[in-house]
């Protein structure tokens, strides 16, 4: 059966935020969950069921910005098996961890063994560390052919004396709180009445297992400050506000979950001389007024140097020239863009009394042929004043 659209399903537009999203989301699962259909017949617990399974696949999507961003690109092509863009499989999806977010931890309880859902068996209850955000500045150049940059920051890391364990000599006993389960079973008040639920342990934060003795170094954390250096590729094409993110190099997690990710955000520095508005920059370039008026070669600067275009006879101010493929490479590989040079026509100043005289006879010389748009100007006007008066 054809799939529905994601936006369709939790009933959101395109352009819905974040939280619109969530909040969809919320009210439709609710309205689907299996608790409400326990005394229902079966075919109302199976549509029941596939609406629910449909409306948490729609929003492990639309919830990720990444994922997001290609369901809006190709669609659900984008998830199919072979597709090639990183997912696609829900059958192991493990639809608790969305609840544990929109709910604040738990959401409707432990549905591990919910029929028709698939997903493990076990649960991990261990978080991944924080992201960690990075502003790299580079210039109009680089960005346009690539760069490699080396970056420093801090985070925090596993403590290198008790390798992350929180332990004096790694030796953990397990956790008195939730008796080595790392979750810890509460009840939670909802507008569908009180419902049992289980949220991460407090005091071994996910693991079953808490330090026999405090490590001296990280007080029993398992985290330690560190600094990290790392060389960062930054491909030919991207533009400003565009991310980098490279998995695990995040903070450390304090319950023995992976490693946050790094997002490198790119910030491209303006240019003296380029505006750029995607592939294309655009320039401003002034010439002189005899180079108008006869058409002449102009010097413009480029990324790769200097290159020399033609300007046409008679070109007035504000004219736009296009020199093809001199603009920035896609960044996905499907051609170049375009320089787009604005001409700005620089009237002369300080003119000697001789300049000025030949310039006065030279304009003696001309008459309504030479200037089409002052000529159409002035009959627009003359029949404005007689429609007046008439």
């Amino acid at each position: 059966m054809e799939k529905r659209d994601y936006y369709e399903v939790l009933g959101v537009d395109k352009g819905a935020s974040e939280g619109d999203i969530k909040k969809a989301y919320r009210k439709a699962a609710m309205k689907y969950h299996p608790d409400k259909f326990v005394n229902a017949n079966d075919a109302e617990k199976k549509d029941a069921e596939e609406k629910f399974k449909e409306i948490n696949e729609a929003y492990q999507i639309l919830s990720d910005p990444q994922k997001k961003q290609q369901y809006d690109q190709f669609g659900h092509a984008a998830f199919e098996a072979g597709a090639g863009f990183g997912g696609g499989d829900f059958n192991n999806f493990d639809f608790g961890d969305i609840f544990g977010d929109i709910f604040g931890g738990g959401g409707f309880g432990d549905f591990e063994g919910f029929a028709g859902f698939g997903g493990s068996s076990r649960r991990s209850y261990a978080e991944p560390g924080h992201d960690l955000r990075y502003n790299l500045e580079i210039t109009l150049e680089e960005a346009a052919k690539g760069v490699e940059k080396t970056i420093k920051y801090k985070r925090n890391g596993k403590c290198e004396h008790c390798h992350g364990t929180g332990a004096e000599d790694s030796k953990t006993k397990t956790c008195p709180t939730c008796n080595g389960q790392g979750t810890v079973k509460t009840q939670q008040r909802t507008i569908l009445g009180i419902i049992p639920s289980q949220t991460v342990c407090p005091d071994c934060h996910g693991k079953g297992e808490v330090p026999e003795k405090k490590c001296k170094h990280c007080h029993g954390t398992g985290i330690a400050k560190e600094t990290v250096e790392k060389k960062v590729n930054v491909p030919a094409g991207i533009d400003d506000g565009q991310k980098l993110k490279y998995a695990g190099l995040g903070e450390a997690s304090q319950s023995g979950g992976p490693n946050g990710d790094l997002y490198i955000v790119i910030r491209i520095k303006s240019h003296d001389i380029f505006v750029r508005d995607r592939e294309n920059l655009y320039c401003e370039v002034p010439i002189s007024y005899s180079t108008a008026v006869l058409g002449g070669e102009v010097e413009i600067p480029t990324l790769n140097g200097k290159k020399t275009i033609r300007v046409p006879e008679g070109t007035e101010s504000g004219r736009l020239l296009k020199v093809k493929g001199e603009g920035i490479k896609s960044l996905r590989g499907y051609g170049q863009g375009d320089i787009i040079v604005k001409i700005t026509i620089e009237t002369p100043k300080k003119l000697t009394d001789k300049q000025k005289e030949l310039l006065q006879k030279f304009e003696e010389s001309l008459n309504d042929k030479n200037y089409e748009q002052k000529s159409g100007f002035m009959k627009k006007v003359k029949k404005f004043f007689k429609d007046i008066i008439e």
